[in-house]
């Protein structure tokens, strides 16, 4: 049915046109002497257009643009003069006529204004719409009233009835509609401002969305501009033109369009600082103006702040109650007994461990939904984790854990407390949403650990341990590409990590984290109060991580105090004892690796780390793999060796005793 009217109204629109078109003729034509006249019997037309006018049950192109943009009626006469030239060879050469030259078959400024009414010079002035906007140019090399006037292509279309985005354009934006679902909080904040525009009139101020969510700012912006008779336009920062005739063109072409479509601009900026160039770029655009970004931004103009953050946990779960076509999306659904537990379950584990935007759970519910009889815990975790795994590439490196706890050998008390590290991650959708702790604030809902002790003790591998268990990758902060000598780059590269990271799926590995989060220091100089600052934005930014995150060290005292009031968990890892040694030595083989009368007790006699012995292993399956022959205790011998002489300590008899 829409689609029917939108033809019906072209045609009556076009019918329009070419009585207007007739009706420039005959004012042309009156002027001329009578042996001149080219189209047939003089008259003003002024009926004809009357009777196309009535035709329309909405008003024309020419009579929308010329409200749009203020034209007076001079004006408006000039543009339809011009737009005629284009689509009426009758009147181009009437125009020819008029100029007394058939090789000047264009309008002219001179023409307009002896042969239209109400005339003012006004009218062609870069004050004026015709040329500020560039509805129409003239030619330069030639005077004001001779120069000929060409009409935009982009303002001939519209005339014609055809609204299509300026070409110009459509490199740099992209059109984005209302999204067919939306989180409750975002849309109640898409309500509020499509309220709010009605109270302002065309200047609107600019609206900035400020959070960690970029797909639910969009959603925000596109529904609030639709309820607002809009359509949202967006634009990332970085494509906007640089300085110079490129970017004045962008802002005059966008002001047209923004009244034509009408449309509304999304400038998304992500986590970009705006540059010198982007900020006088939106302090000029005219029209419904959104930015987007993950921090405040300062602007000079008015502008108002809406914070549209990832739907929060329970608000998740509801999204994926609907995503997956559950029953109405209930919030109490297992105890109305409208789904099984264990999905139930799965639904409050991926709500508490991932923060995925209402659209990434829309599309992943519904592709799974569609292509899986059953959704299983599997089918859901391996996406949330594809979907949420960072590009940390430059700054972490990613490690799949492939330990378990029975490659972990650990004082009970130690295994204990890391066993209860991994039942807080379980279960924080259970006490933080349902038990009300996140109502009292997110602040420290993040769940971190200290792990300290010797290097080679394990604290790395009790970091895969609890991954593997959780289900989630590792990342190992590269702290080489993370700290910066440059002021203020350390911190810029800290907050793409933990912003990053917080989509889920991760534990935060920091490797000798005493590099980072060491003790503050007397401030001597410059260097000192940046130093300070840098620990200072990690004390803040450690205490908002919602992740989970492990810290490893083998310099407890260098820690700042400060951090571990923030950790959740402290685990000191010791150096194994002989009992501990023994354990290690009999797990540290694959079972496919052929060994022959290996002595695990005398081999716990060795005093070293875990790591240490897993070194020696390996090099004494190379040993053996060069003899042809398995794994024996003179290959033992000899890599114990290698391994003493690397970190520069002799082995007492006492420790290698009956060996070989």
């Amino acid at each position: 049915m829409e689609v029917m009217t939108n033809i019906v109204w072209a045609e009556a629109n076009q019918a329009y046109l070419v009585a207007e078109f007739a009706r420039v003729r005959a004012q042309i034509e009156a002027r001329l002497p009578e042996h001149t006249v080219v189209s047939g019997p003089r008259g003003d037309g002024r009926a004809e257009v009357e009777e196309a006018r009535a035709q329309l049950e909405v008003p024309s192109a020419l009579d929308r643009m010329t409200e749009l943009f203020g034209l007076s009626s001079f004006e408006r006469e000039i543009l339809l003069l011009c737009a005629g030239i284009e689509m009426d060879s009758r009147l181009a050469a009437l125009c020819s006529e008029a100029h007394g030259q058939a090789h000047r078959p264009y309008a002219t400024f001179g023409l307009a204004l002896s042969i239209f009414t109400e005339p003012h010079w006004s009218a062609l002035t870069l004050a004026r719409p015709l040329r500020r906007l560039r509805l129409l140019e003239a030619d330069p090399s030639q005077s004001l009233t001779a120069a000929p006037l060409r009409i935009d292509e982009r303002i001939l279309h519209y005339l014609a009835g055809v609204n299509l985005l300026d070409h110009r354009l459509g490199t740099l934006l992209q059109a984005s509609p209302a999204p067919y679902w939306i989180a409750p909080e975002h849309e109640a904040t898409a309500d509020l401002v499509a309220r709010m525009l009605d109270d302002y009139t065309r200047y609107a101020p600019v609206l900035h969305l400020c959070g960690d969510d970029s797909n639910g700012q969009e959603d925000v912006a596109a529904l609030a501009a639709q309820r607002s008779g809009r359509t949202l336009f967006v634009l990332r920062v970085e494509d906007l033109p640089p300085s110079g005739p490129e970017l004045d063109q962008f802002a005059i072409l966008w002001e047209r369009e923004s009244l034509m479509q009408p449309g509304a601009l999304l400038v998304q900026c992500g986590a970009t600082a705006l540059g010198t160039s982007a900020s006088r770029v939106l302090e000029r655009l005219q029209g419904l103006l959104f930015l987007s970004s993950s921090e405040p931004i300062r602007l000079e103009r008015a502008f108002l702040r809406f914070e549209v953050n990832k739907p929060q946990p329970k608000e998740q779960k509801r999204l994926w109650q609907r995503g997956l076509g559950l029953a109405d999306a209930a919030p109490d659904a297992t105890q109305n007994g409208a789904q099984d537990e264990a999905l139930d379950a799965t639904l409050d584990d991926l709500s508490g461990q991932f923060r995925l935007s209402a659209r990434m759970i829309a599309a992943t519910g519904s592709m799974l939904s569609s292509s899986h009889d059953t959704v299983g815990r599997d089918d859901l975790w391996k996406a949330c984790r594809a979907l949420a795994r960072p590009k940390l590439e430059d700054l972490a490196l990613r490690i799949v854990p492939s330990c378990g706890w029975d490659d972990l050998v650990l004082p009970t008390a130690q295994t204990q407390t890391l066993h209860q590290l991994a039942a807080q991650v379980r279960h924080r959708m259970k006490v933080y949403e349902h038990w009300g702790f996140s109502s009292r604030g997110r602040r420290g809902l993040g769940i971190s650990a200290l792990f300290t002790g010797e290097s080679g003790t394990g604290k790395t591998m009790a970091a895969e341990v609890l991954a593997r268990e959780l289900g989630l990758d590792v990342y190992r902060i590269d702290l080489s590409s993370v700290v910066s000598k440059y002021i203020g780059e350390t911190e810029k590269n800290l907050r793409i990590v933990f912003d990053t990271a917080e989509e889920g799926g991760v534990l935060l590995l920091f490797d000798e984290a005493d590099a980072l989060f060491g003790k503050r220091g007397d401030v001597k100089d410059s260097h000192d109060r940046y130093a300070n600052i840098e620990v200072g934005y990690l004390l803040q930014r450690m205490e908002a991580y919602q992740g989970l995150a492990v810290l490893t060290t083998n310099l407890r005292s260098s820690m700042d105090k400060a951090f571990q009031r923030r950790l959740r968990f402290t685990v000191h890892f010791p150096f194994p004892d002989a009992a501990q040694r023994e354990a290690i030595w009999s797990r540290v083989f694959p079972s496919a690796t052929p060994t022959r009368d290996l002595d695990w007790k005398k081999l716990a006699q060795l005093n070293v780390t875990g790591g240490n012995i897993r070194n020696i292993a390996l090099n004494a399956a190379f040993l053996a793999a060069q003899t042809g022959g398995p794994v024996a205790m003179a290959h033992m011998a000899e890599a114990a060796q290698l391994e003493a002489q690397k970190i520069e300590r002799s082995l007492s008899g006492a420790e290698v005793r009956g060996w070989v």
